[in-house]
């Protein structure tokens, strides 16, 4: 562990301070933080810890908290709400990381980051897909170990209905994937815009009923929140296809407890998961042993632009957060 802490000799400026930091955030934080030297004192460690006192020790006396990877407890919270006006996120689905409504109870400003990877989990959630439909990651670790490759199959993408729950930035990216590679895309969302809609040649369906039981692919695209965890239940699920695909990269929370698990272990589906409801994930989590599904460590989001963009827009926030012009406040 180490830490920088720029600039060492303005004790009258705002204490900023970077407790706890995801690997990958690392050299983009460093560039991107430092640059706030005219307005706060910025204290930067560059190591991932979980204890909450040890959290606490790190931001003693800071104004500003940002927030990177870390479960902040309830506790910790009510303990920080002391002298921590703003806690900043690099990223935007805080709800996995604090009690929002305990955190406005307190008085504790939230900002996040937003639309900064919208381009990159949809092509992470793509990747999924095209994984489940070709193999490809298998047929090269086939033919590493010897083995020509000769089953056949595989799923063409073409013509087939990719349903988009939620229809935000990464919907719409994954939208303009998939009418490009010549699928059918179907829309649930709760405020449909008839303009994206219409350039991605989009079908907006009335309910979720509707996309799970009438498409091939059915792709997650929701900000958690108190309206959409668990959202998806056995209900839902059970509607799937014989042979259809889910693709979750947006919060493992918005599946109801256990459900995706349970469908996955009927065999007649499969399933691209970026997402999880502990992580990371634990080596005899029940999901890795199913055959049907293809996971990897949410890292849908860390491309070198995204990270680059999580950083330039703390900093901004932070900026105008001292400058009395909060940007990004998370009701």
């Amino acid at each position: 562990m180490s830490f920088i802490d720029l600039p060492a000799d303005r004790p009258d400026l705002p204490q900023v301070t970077l407790p706890s930091c995801v690997p990958a955030l690392v050299p983009a934080y460093r560039e991107r933080l430092a640059a706030l030297h005219d307005v706060a004192r910025v204290r930067m460690y560059d190591d991932s810890i979980t204890d909450g006192r040890e959290f606490l020790r790190r931001i003693e006396g800071a104004d500003l908290a940002v927030i990177a990877g870390f479960h902040i407890a309830d506790d910790v919270l009510q303990e920080l709400s002391g002298h921590v006006r703003c806690l900043v996120f690099s990223g935007t689905g805080i709800a996995s990381f604090v009690n929002v409504p305990l955190a406005h109870s307190l008085g504790v400003t939230m900002c996040n980051a937003e639309r900064y990877g919208d381009a990159s989990v949809a092509e992470h959630a793509i990747a999924l897909l095209f994984e489940i439909a070709r193999g490809v990651g298998h047929q090269n670790a086939s033919l590493h170990a010897g083995r020509w490759f000769d089953e056949g199959g595989m799923l063409q993408l073409q013509g087939l209905t990719i349903g988009l729950v939620g229809f935000g930035g990464v919907g719409r990216a994954v939208a303009r994937i998939a009418d490009g590679i010549g699928m059918r895309v179907k829309v649930w969302c709760r405020h449909p815009d008839r303009e994206p809609l219409a350039e991605f040649q989009a079908e907006s369906v009335a309910s979720l009923d509707d996309l799970f039981a009438g498409c091939d692919v059915v792709s997650l695209h929701l900000a958690l929140n108190e309206a959409t965890r668990g959202m998806i239940g056995a209900h839902e699920l059970d509607m799937l296809r014989p042979g259809s695909i889910l693709i979750n990269t947006a919060r493992a929370e918005i599946i109801a407890p256990g459900a995706l698990v349970e469908r996955l272990r009927r065999g007649d589906i499969h399933a691209g998961v970026d997402v999880y409801d502990h992580e990371p994930l634990a080596p005899d989590d029940p999901i890795l042993a199913l055959p049907n599904v293809v996971t990897t460590p949410h890292t849908a989001w860390k491309t070198v632009r995204a990270l680059d963009n999580v950083a330039v827009q703390n900093a901004d926030t932070i900026r105008a957060f001292l400058a009395g012009s909060p940007e990004h406040v998370v009701d």
